[in-house]
């Protein structure tokens, strides 16, 4: 297999103008480059990733950490950056921090910290300040998907908003008893995203002229089961029976609907139930939703990103770009699970 030794050769050059010629770093004047690329053709040379990221610091990697992998927002999310860094010659690693205890820290202070990455990016996990810090002390720009993070560029959707969208929809409707399904504390450690659904749906009821009445609110854990269980809480008593729910999550509300046909009622009929993701089974099971594209806010992550460490390689060595607030956009889709309240 041909060297970096064999292109210089042919190429008439040093091998230092081979390796600036060949990683677009250092000054090379077009002709040469020409040259040096046509004899690498000839060759058949192809750049070692090890040496180029040597050479150049960088590993054209970037570092996706999730909390788990069995969840749909999670990998959609992943999913649409990939698309995007792929497409510009990068590579993604991704760190699942579901193990034991020790996951997060090995990971931050090990893996992306130690040069393994050129950057990070995060989905649903709130750093701490510290974490935050050593990445940008270290020249690894930082993006966040789901919530507010100091000092770093940000994706995300306005959870009050869309909670208060759903419920909204459902007032629209006629319906004064709406139930909500939300989270009890243990899942609400990262961006307090239960809490601020629940304050979504609160502002919607007292803007409707209705009271906020806590024996219509159940916590689950975002889980089919957990809406299941909890729907059934809030439908099993007639005299107390919501016409209608919210939940915060699509599989909570899907959890709803076969606890509704389990306990004879019909949906929308009796009982109108609606949540928000759009997660993929929503259509099947005809769910009014608010639909918050985990792909688009992945894309949207890896574009910052990608415009962060362009910034990094810039000649003049001028300032980083600032931090980025991007509300995602979010839409609500009625199905069959919703109707008016007769």
């Amino acid at each position: 297999m041909a060297g970096i030794d064999d292109v210089a050769r042919l190429a008439g050059v040093s091998t230092a103008t081979v390796s600036r010629a060949l990683s677009g770093n250092g000054p090379v004047s077009p002709s040469t480059r020409d040259r040096v690329m046509r004899a690498a053709s000839d060759l058949g040379y192809v750049v070692s990733s090890d040496a180029s990221s040597l050479a150049s610091g960088r590993t054209r990697n970037i570092g996706a950490v999730v909390p788990h992998l069995n969840r749909w927002f999670f990998t959609s999310v992943i999913e649409g950056a990939e698309r995007v860094l792929l497409g510009q010659g990068y590579d993604l690693t991704l760190y699942n921090l579901s193990g034991d205890g020790g996951e997060r820290r090995r990971v931050f202070e090990h893996h992306l910290l130690r040069n393994r990455v050129d950057a990070v990016f995060t989905v649903s996990l709130e750093l701490s300040a510290d974490e935050v810090s050593r990445l940008l002390a270290l020249g690894k720009p930082v993006v966040g998907v789901g919530g507010p993070l100091a000092g770093v560029s940000t994706v995300m959707i306005d959870d009050v908003a869309v909670a208060r969208l759903a419920t909204e929809h459902l007032t629209a409707l006629g319906h004064r008893r709406i139930a909500h399904i939300g989270a009890s504390h243990e899942f609400d450690l990262d961006f307090h995203i239960p809490t601020s659904r629940r304050l979504g749906y609160e502002q919607a009821l007292t803007e409707a002229g209705l009271p906020v009445d806590e024996r219509m609110h159940r916590a689950a854990d975002f889980t089919l089961p957990g809406g299941y269980e909890a729907a059934k809480q809030l439908l099993g008593t007639p005299h107390e029976r919501p016409t209608a729910i919210f939940a915060a999550s699509d599989e909570m509300a899907i959890g709803a609907i076969l606890a509704a046909r389990d306990l004879g009622l019909s949906v929308p009929r009796d009982v109108s139930v609606i949540g928000i993701d759009d997660h993929p089974l929503s259509e099947f099971f005809g769910l009014s939703t608010v639909a918050q594209h985990p792909v688009g806010q992945g894309e949207r992550a890896a574009e910052l990103l990608l415009t962060a460490l362009g910034a990094l390689r810039r000649p003049d060595g001028g300032p980083p770009p600032a931090p980025v607030s991007h509300t995602a956009p979010a839409d609500l889709i009625v199905r069959s699970s919703t109707a008016v309240h007769p």
